[in-house]
């Protein structure tokens, strides 16, 4: 990747060593063991109201046994909270106790939501990735437990803040949970254990995606009525700042559950992608990506991106090895109908092995797992693997979007910050990426833009 490398300005650097100095204040301050053996309730705040956020929170409440309940919610946009607070209390009202005086609208918001909390409690951090950090950080000062969604990170500031948060969360002895739920997949995981036995060594990963247009990833000109802010957050996959583009948001669980197989990260990747049917949309994503990922030992991962419409859909993870195959996931995430094959040919008289039974919701179990650990005060944090996986993302989609080879180095230590005034942001601020007088935004021109700051130039 041809974007200079160089020493991070004062601003970075003193923004770096406030952080830093901030956290280290905070090492040693174990939050309290409140909620062991399920001696009390806990309970939980939604920051982020929209379909992601609102379904994390029913899952936190179907915990078995759990004792959860949802106190307080949280969203920038009065409509999205009022229609998560309806859904909610349809199908959990016993486990709701969230009135309007816990129901909290605007860009503080998510400081009222976990104001409502005590330490021990958790928080769902559910909003557009940008606003993570910021958020991650009043949840620590808090003592608060959190789950936050995916992905975490769209530029090199922001993942490497994530890991300095997520060390100062374990300082504090914070169960840290991250919406990759394949991870906690019941069937994956027995695949995982007899997969080295059952295909060799792996020799080859492919992961796929690819469907129709997403209503959300391809936006039309923003309308007359609605601000900058308000239109991006609202699209958020449409723009690299809030999302990572919809290859982050969208590709990170097929790359996740490959990287998991092969137990490690790739360390470079190079890719091609591009616009095509895209009539007057003004978002920045492309609509095709292929991306080859390259593993320490020369194994690669391949990935392929699709979102048009009319073309054949595929949403499928293969780990191919030295003595036959594996089928990771067959059918987008779950159920993951994972099986193993003694050759590279998905033929029914090759099969070795498929998972018997009805296979556990993954995104349930991620939640019991959470709750379990906090009950039990067991060491809990998945944010290291939650921004490697996002690392990861963030490479191969530089990598098409610019033309040219990306390292895992360059990703995470790249200095261009998408959105450094986020935690500042109001509705009527500019916002982080701003149109041009035909009201477009800027889009990849790989070989042409081939540093990482297209998305804010």
């Amino acid at each position: 990747m041809n974007e200079p490398m160089l020493p991070s300005s004062r601003r970075e650097f003193l923004k770096t060593t406030g952080r830093v100095a901030a956290l280290s204040s905070l090492a040693g301050l174990a939050i309290p063991y409140v909620h062991a053996a399920g001696d009390e309730t806990i309970q939980v705040a939604l920051v982020g109201a929209g379909g992601r956020g609102t379904g994390a929170a029913m899952d936190a409440m179907n915990v078995p046994d759990g004792q959860v309940k949802l106190v307080a919610v949280a969203d920038v946009f009065q409509d999205r909270l009022d229609g998560s607070v309806q859904r909610l209390a349809e199908h959990y009202a016993a486990k709701m106790d969230a009135p309007k005086e816990r129901q909290f609208v605007g860009f503080d918001a998510y400081r009222h939501a976990m104001d409502c909390l005590k330490p021990g409690d958790i928080v769902i951090l559910a909003t557009p990735l940008a606003f993570r950090a910021p958020h991650f950080q009043y949840a620590i000062d808090k003592g608060l437990n959190v789950f936050m969604e995916k992905p975490l990170t769209s530029d090199g500031p922001a993942s490497r803040r994530m890991l300095e948060l997520g060390g100062a969360a374990a300082q504090k002895n914070l169960k840290v949970a991250v919406g990759l739920m394949c991870r906690h997949c019941a069937v994956r995981h027995e695949l995982m254990e007899r997969i080295h036995d059952d295909i060799g060594d792996i020799i080859l990963l492919q992961g796929f995606r690819e469907h129709g247009e997403s209503a959300t990833a391809f936006s039309p000109r923003k309308p007359a009525n609605v601000s900058e802010v308000e239109y991006q957050i609202r699209r958020f996959h449409s723009f690299i700042w809030a999302s990572g583009g919809l290859f982050n948001d969208f590709y990170i669980h097929n790359i996740d559950e490959c990287c998991w197989a092969k137990n490690a990260w790739p360390v470079e990747a190079e890719a091609v992608g591009g616009r095509h049917y895209r009539g007057d949309n003004v978002d920045q994503n492309f609509d095709n990506y292929a991306v080859d990922y390259t593993f320490a030992d020369g194994t690669k991962l391949m990935f392929t991106g699709r979102v048009m419409r009319g073309c054949a859909d595929k949403f499928c993870s293969y780990a191919f090895g030295t003595k036959g195959m594996a089928v990771i996931s067959s059918a987008a995430h779950t159920p993951a109908h994972c099986k193993t094959y003694k050759s590279h040919r998905q033929d029914k008289a090759d099969l070795i092995w498929e998972y018997a039974g009805k296979e556990p919701n993954p995104y349930q179990l991620e939640w019991n797992d959470l709750v379990a650990a906090i009950r039990a005060d067991k060491s809990y944090n998945e944010i290291e693997r939650g921004v490697k996986a996002s690392v990861v993302c963030n490479m191969g989609r530089l990598a098409a979007h610019t033309g040219q080879k990306v390292r895992f180095e360059d990703a995470l230590n790249a200095t261009p910050e998408y959105a450094p005034t986020v935690a500042e942001l109001t509705l009527q601020t500019p916002a982080p990426v701003m149109p041009d007088a035909d009201g477009r935004y800027p889009v990849p021109q790989p070989g042409v833009v081939t540093h990482a700051d297209y998305a804010v130039s």
